[in-house]
């Protein structure tokens, strides 16, 4: 079992607030800190639509067995810092690379490797590097309608069954 990820570097934003007042037409600064808190609610929101990391961020995530490695969390996943885990003595150890390697949403074994004994209860702590590197214009187009309905109208409307925002959205959903 997975736990929630933790945090280790925020993302950047794939849109800036340039961009952002572009879109919405606003040419002065009254509004800067109120449409940054739009683009990350809209990074966010599409990031929970779609089951993926738009953003590149770095995560700390904790599993209760090495076959929870199969499959990750998050996705995509760019890379892998360092996968911790207390051995059967209780020394706190790192697993060299030598051992795993990233293999589209999971992580494998090695040839001729195996999973080291661990002590009975702890988690496996893997450290990784999440998101798109690259935003793809698709989602950021959908992140920029997002934020321009929600500047426009500020207070709870009626949605549509499908949009615009969804169409763009729907080649980048994953489900699990």
């Amino acid at each position: 079992m997975w736990y929630t990820p933790k945090v280790v570097t925020p993302p950047t934003e794939p849109i800036d607030v340039a961009a952002a007042k572009k879109q919405l037409n606003v040419f002065h600064d009254d509004h800067d800190g109120y449409i940054g808190e739009l683009i990350s609610a809209a990074r966010d929101h599409v990031e929970k639509y779609c089951g993926a990391a738009f953003a590149s961020r770095d995560i700390e995530i904790e599993a209760d067995a090495w076959s929870d490695l199969a499959r990750l969390p998050v996705l995509p996943v760019s890379g892998i810092t360092a996968i911790a885990y207390v051995d059967s003595d209780g020394a706190t150890v790192t697993l060299p690379d030598t051992v795993y390697e990233l293999r589209g949403d999971g992580i494998i074994l090695k040839f001729s490797q195996t999973w080291p004994a661990r002590q009975r209860g702890s988690l496996i702590t893997v450290t990784a590097t999440v998101g798109f590197e690259t935003c793809p214009p698709a989602v950021r187009h959908a992140m920029l309608l997002w934020i321009d309905s929600a500047y426009e109208n500020r207070e709870t409307g009626e949605q549509l069954p499908w949009t615009t925002f969804d169409a763009l959205l729907s080649n980048y959903r994953f489900y699990s």
